[in-house]
């Protein structure tokens, strides 16, 4: 959808731009004053919404911005009116920064919502501070966001897109900025593997679906998307079309009535232990159309996480580097290792109820490394779970931010192991150097189509891009994941000219060419 809109993309580009030289250059920081402008604007527009259709109506509909409100640090109360985006951007340039600061981010920090009171995004809000050097930027950064809001305005009307689809497009690419970036060790998983990782678990309404170290909350959004997609796919096939990375999307819109979005409101469930990364993923998901999503701040590694056999479908990118102090890890992990990348797929699978998948991205480390820990991390998946399949990505996937070796592991808790599928991705339809740009060739499609008609008795090629392997040959091979350890590799044999046949070429070449010289004197002289 935005990939098609040159405009919107221009004015995300103006407004990165404007913050780097308003003195922003950290895009974390960056992206939070950004969000906190959009949910600003995102905020009076949905209280003018609902105001509007009370008056249609004839309910009685109390707005957020009707009373007064207490200024923090002093006893001034102000018309709650004057804080709205629609009221506050045509005040003069420095009143319009003093009065945001003081008043306006203050307001925002107090709502409350949610059946309970309080929304997580107002939680972690506690200790969000509103940074913006100069009046001028926060001027053009909000002129910025007005045009944005009516390109997408003009985008729904014209385009035909939903509203809502188009104004989450907006924040994913904003969000993207972060790992152009690459600042900070946070970076988001590409999209177009996540979608792969959607269809291969294919998570479904009314499905619990987790990640315990979420982000940006791009594994909940792809799940999210995918059960609107596939909920269209059974209603109204016709409706859907493919994106650029030839998976099939729908409209948000199409579907999102309320019984359904009331579901949706309690299926996905997020932890980081960066507060702005809780921040952006609460955002990301709101501006997707999930009023109350559940992110919150947490340690899913440590002794306060208690929420094991939970979930039906968890898909996740954990850290792949890092230790834990040994006296912090929570009394549910048995694993002999205070490495990261080890307890977080363990965490997972704890994670799970019996019968729950998980999608999970690991360093090929996890996979074939001989330690201890990781042997019996890899016995775990396979002996206590079914391991259905070990999807190699190739480095590049990661760029510009990582260049490690990954794959991809799909497990079922409670199931059993006979044969586990293995594919050797080569291309995921971009370059695999820092550019990362768009080309033809990709094997996402295949994957999903191979995997989809797995057959342990028809896929037993190892020549080829993905086979079967049974669970006896592994567990031989202590318990070893590395696709490279069971394919057969075909090398072409090259067949070389006899030495005498490519001499006798070579003095032919130097004879015509001595001729050539010959003529060329002659008709000089």
């Amino acid at each position: 959808m935005l990939q098609n809109n040159a405009t919107l993309k221009s004015l995300i580009d103006k407004l990165w731009q404007n913050f780097w030289e308003g003195g922003i250059a950290n895009p974390l920081t960056a992206i939070e004053q950004i969000t906190y402008l959009i949910f600003m604007k995102r905020l009076d527009d949905l209280e003018a919404k609902r105001e509007r259709d009370a008056d249609f109506t004839g309910e009685k509909y109390t707005s957020r911005f009707k009373g007064k409100f207490t200024i923090p640090g002093s006893d001034q109360t102000i018309d709650k009116t004057e804080l709205r985006w629609s009221v506050f951007k045509h005040k003069p340039a420095d009143e319009m920064l003093m009065h945001v600061q003081l008043k306006v981010f203050p307001f925002l920090k107090t709502i409350q919502d949610g059946a309970s009171g309080e929304g997580l995004f107002t939680k972690h809000m506690a200790n969000a501070v509103f940074i913006m050097p100069k009046a001028s930027l926060l001027v053009s950064a909000i002129n910025i966001v007005e045009d944005i809001f009516k390109e997408i305005e003009k985008d729904a009307t014209e385009g035909g897109h939903a509203f809502q689809d188009i104004q989450g497009d907006v924040y994913e690419m904003l969000l993207s900025e972060i790992a152009t970036a690459g600042k900070n060790g946070q970076f988001r998983t590409p999209r177009h593997i996540i979608k792969l990782m959607a269809e291969l678990v294919a998570p479904q309404l009314g499905q619990r679906i987790a990640d315990p170290a979420c982000g940006t909350g791009g594994f909940l959004l792809g799940s999210y998307q995918y059960i609107l997609t596939d909920f269209v796919r059974k209603k109204d096939p016709a409706k859907l079309s493919k994106d650029e990375d030839g998976f099939e999307r729908a409209a948000i819109s199409a579907v999102l009535t309320q019984k359904v979005k009331n579901i949706l409101d309690q299926s996905f469930v997020g932890y980081d232990i960066d507060t702005t990364m809780v921040r952006l993923g609460l955002m990301n998901l709101m501006m997707h159309g999930i009023d109350e999503p559940k992110i919150d701040y947490k340690d899913t590694l440590s002794k306060t996480y208690n929420e094991d056999s939970q979930f039906d479908i968890i898909m996740a990118n954990p850290p792949f580097t890092g230790n834990i102090d040994k006296g912090d890890i929570n009394e549910g992990l048995k694993l002999p290792t205070t490495k990261t990348e080890l307890l977080f797929v363990e965490r997972i699978f704890n994670m799970l109820k019996m019968g729950g998948t998980a999608a999970v991205i690991v360093p090929s480390g996890v996979i074939q490394n001989s330690g201890k820990a990781f042997e019996a991390l890899r016995k775990l998946i396979i002996d206590k779970a079914e391991l259905k399949a070990v999807i190699a990505v190739p480095s590049g996937a990661f760029k510009p931010y990582a260049g490690v070796s990954t794959a991809i592991l799909i497990f079922t808790k409670g199931g059993e192991t006979n044969h586990v599928w293995f594919y050797d991705m080569k291309a995921d339809g971009y370059t695999l150097d820092d550019k990362r740009n768009k080309i033809a060739e990709s094997d996402l499609q295949d994957i999903v189509q191979r995997y989809k008609t797995r057959d342990s008795k028809k896929d037993i090629d190892r020549k080829q891009k993905y086979f079967m392997v049974p669970k006896k040959e592994i567990v031989g091979n202590d318990y070893d994941l590395n696709l490279s350890t069971y394919k057969v590799e075909v090398y072409e044999k090259v067949v070389y000219e006899n030495p005498e046949v490519i001499f006798g070429r070579l003095e032919a070449m130097e004879i015509n060419i001595l001729k050539g010289l010959s003529e060329l004197k002659a008709q000089i002289s």
